[in-house]
């Protein structure tokens, strides 16, 4: 038994955060001592630790919930973490799409900005590159 810093350092995560997880009943009620400090055991410990690993993973706070709930009636869990993996994965390879096309319409709009003159009506903007984007010739070769 020990208390919410100790839990803390055990799990590896704030006492905020243990506090916000009570209240969203991600982490069940502590018990109470007589002078009202929160108490904890060896299960906490592991249900937090279960938590953190999940948030690294990218599982929402309601991802999470629904896998405990499953596991706290008894169910496995697996399917439903395989779908939510599964669409993670999906995601991840949309982002990945997303990231390489600006990564090759930055290195366009980079090698054009090489090839010209380094003043061009600074009066007016801030950078030309960024508000003109590439030229339609240039655009039209990628």
């Amino acid at each position: 038994m020990f208390l919410i810093g100790k839990l803390s350092q055990f799990a590896g995560v704030s006492t905020q955060t243990i506090r916000y997880y009570e209240r969203i009943a991600l982490l069940p009620a502590p018990r109470r001592s007589e002078n009202g400090y929160r108490i904890y055991d060896d299960t906490d410990i592991d249900r937090l630790r279960f938590i953190k690993q999940a948030r690294q993973l990218n599982f929402s706070l309601d991802d999470i919930a629904e896998i405990l709930a499953l596991r706290e009636r008894n169910q496995a869990p697996c399917s439903v973490v395989m779908n939510k993996v599964a669409q993670q994965i999906e995601e991840i390879n949309s982002r990945i799409a997303e990231l390489i096309h600006l990564q090759n319409e930055l290195k366009r709009l980079y090698q054009v900005g090489l090839t010209m003159p380094e003043d061009i009506e600074m009066k007016h903007c801030v950078c030309h590159l960024i508000k003109d984007g590439l030229p339609k010739e240039v655009d039209a070769h990628a």
